[in-house]
């Protein structure tokens, strides 16, 4: 199991467990986050955008060219956002914290 620690944008903290393997997009809406994933994890939409702390940034996969463009369609992107849905995670993940951006829009939606 995989713990995963979600920071809303109020603050509250929401921790969620998860078998390895399973996509950080699904477990943060088991978890009741405010993640829409209008693509279902196609990397055709920037609604599961979320912001991790720079040393858990340096510990998952570099982000794909094509991940990269969808962010610049996201709100609030920082050094350090991802799709949630490009995250898949594994043991190494144990303890991860997300921070769940306050605001998002969906520029391939308008």
């Amino acid at each position: 199991m995989v713990t995963v620690t979600f920071i809303t944008a109020d603050g509250r903290r929401v921790a969620a467990q998860a078998d390895e393997g399973a996509r950080l997009l699904e477990v943060a809406q088991a978890a009741g986050m405010p993640l829409e994933g209008t693509c279902e994890g196609q990397m055709a939409c920037s609604t599961c955008h979320v912001i991790l702390p720079p040393d858990w940034f340096a510990r998952v996969p570099r982000a794909s060219d094509d991940e990269d463009d969808m962010l610049d369609l996201a709100a609030g992107v920082t050094r350090t956002s991802r799709l949630s849905c490009q995250i898949v995670l594994t043991g190494a993940l144990d303890g991860l914290e997300v921070r769940i951006p306050g605001e998002f829009h969906d520029m391939q939606r308008r």
